[in-house]
């Protein structure tokens, strides 16, 4: 009886998920005719036109895709280097104000992202940095940065320190032990980093769409050139976010392997201290 209410509980939240994206990629196919069409229609002639006018049309999002691609990039790169050592010496190394240190970084989580907008362009106009790629990057990083940093630290935590001791009795060395011993045990948490740190920089918009421009100007603020205030062209913005949709599956299929491994971890781990 248990196990039916919860495959029941499953079955529903897996068609609550992938309902809209179901339907937006059904949209994606239909004339502008068929997405008003009342009732909806599941069955129709399907078209490619939609993916043509957001690929080679005038309002194409090919310049955005790569836009998003350079930020998302470099903001994980970027995130990534600065955060495994960052991780490591929390979870490892006896720092003065250290757990003061960890409470910054978690209370840099705490601040509303709507209420940095201000300040955030003000100091980037000063500099000469708004719609640059640089002046992006710089705010994405203060915020996966701290989500990075906490993420890893939870990971290095679970990894035994017999393993990196013995490298260190080796005369291995600090940087040594990470590279070769941490790191190595760390694959899935940090595939799980890199994933969620170039999904919230693909996904965001709010900073994109303030201090982005025409220079630089990603795909998630691109998709309001289908939107305007005679009229939504439903089906290619269904047909664009199709395509900016495409980048996080591929990279999530791509490392499916480690994010599983990373995503449990912590749950095999704990069942064998109990």
């Amino acid at each position: 009886m248990r196990t039916a209410v919860l495959l029941a509980i499953a079955i529903v939240m897996l068609v609550v998920w992938i309902f809209p994206v179901a339907w937006g990629l059904l949209t994606s196919f239909k004339t502008e005719r068929d997405v008003l069409a009342y009732p909806p229609e599941v069955i129709f002639e399907p078209t490619l036109v939609n993916y043509h006018d957001v690929f080679f049309g005038g309002a194409s999002i090919v310049p955005n895709l790569i836009s998003s691609l350079i930020i998302s990039g470099l903001t994980t790169a970027l995130t990534m280097l600065f955060a495994i050592p960052a991780a490591y010496a929390l979870a490892r190394l006896d720092l003065p104000w250290k757990h003061a240190t960890g409470f910054w970084v978690l209370a840099t989580q705490m601040l509303p992202p709507v209420g940095l907008v201000i300040p955030y362009f003000l100091l980037l106009r000063k500099v000469g940095w708004t719609d640059t790629y640089q002046g992006l990057v710089l705010v994405y990083l203060t915020f996966a940065l701290p989500f990075a940093i906490w993420l890893l630290v939870s990971y290095f935590e679970e990894i035994p320190r017999e393993m990196e001791e013995a490298a260190l009795l080796d005369r291995a060395g600090r940087l040594r032990a990470l590279w070769h011993v941490i790191l190595p045990q760390a694959k899935g948490g940090i595939a799980v980093t890199v994933i969620f740190v170039f999904l919230n920089s693909w996904n965001e918009f709010l900073f994109a769409v303030v201090l982005g421009g025409n220079t630089v100007r990603p795909v998630t603020v691109a998709m309001f050139n289908f939107i305007s205030l005679e009229q939504t062209q439903w089906g290619r913005l269904a047909a664009a976010a199709m395509v900016g949709m495409a980048p996080v599956i591929a990279l999530g299929l791509l490392a499916q392997q480690h994010i599983v491994k990373g995503l449990t971890v912590g749950a095999v781990k704990g069942g064998g201290r109990r």
